[in-house]
């Protein structure tokens, strides 16, 4: 792991923000009914976490491997547009949407939790984990959260992200003002 001054760096740059979803945006259990229809939990706290990096213009995107009608709705229920499941190689899908948008690596973060992920969080300029991330994982990655994946080290990461950029302030006074 790099230190925390690097990866202050690295988020200050971050324009848009990918994320895994297993063992991420939730705690990583699978759970499925008897007719097969798989269920996921989501937190609220990292959901308000991935609406404030939109509402700073920072770009959010979620590519998974594994695809779930529940992931479906709860990207269109935070405005994500940028859904991408099923997907094997999450580096070249993250290369595929950078390069729509003109953007280098440098300009990218990834948040994964397991060694598959290693690819893509080693080819971004920013990349975190969960603090029950794989062991391997918070060796190689900027940021590791004090929160476990799906109750909230998204958040942690979002809050982490705007505090580099010095928006984190300004968007929280408005829930004082």
């Amino acid at each position: 792991m790099r230190s925390i001054d690097h990866a202050r760096e690295s988020a200050a740059a971050v324009r848009l923000m990918g994320f895994d979803v297993d063992g991420v945006l939730t705690d990583g259990s699978l759970y499925f009914t008897p007719n097969g229809d798989e269920i996921k939990v989501f937190s609220s706290l990292d959901g308000h976490g991935l609406k404030m990096l939109q509402q700073a213009g920072i770009e959010v995107v979620i590519i998974s491997g594994r695809s779930s009608r529940a992931l479906e709705l709860r990207a269109a229920n935070l405005g994500i547009a940028e859904l991408h499941m099923g997907v094997e190689d999450k580096r070249g899908c993250l290369d595929g949407i950078l390069a729509r948008r003109g953007l280098p690596r440098s300009a990218a973060g990834y948040m994964g939790d397991d060694v598959v992920d290693l690819p893509i969080l080693r080819a971004c300029g920013f990349s975190a984990t969960p603090a029950d991330g794989h062991a391997f994982v918070r060796e190689h990655v900027g940021f590791v959260t004090s929160q476990p994946g799906g109750r909230g080290a998204v958040r942690e990461t979002c809050d982490f992200l705007l505090a580099a950029q010095g928006r984190l302030d300004v968007m929280l006074q408005r829930y004082l003002d």
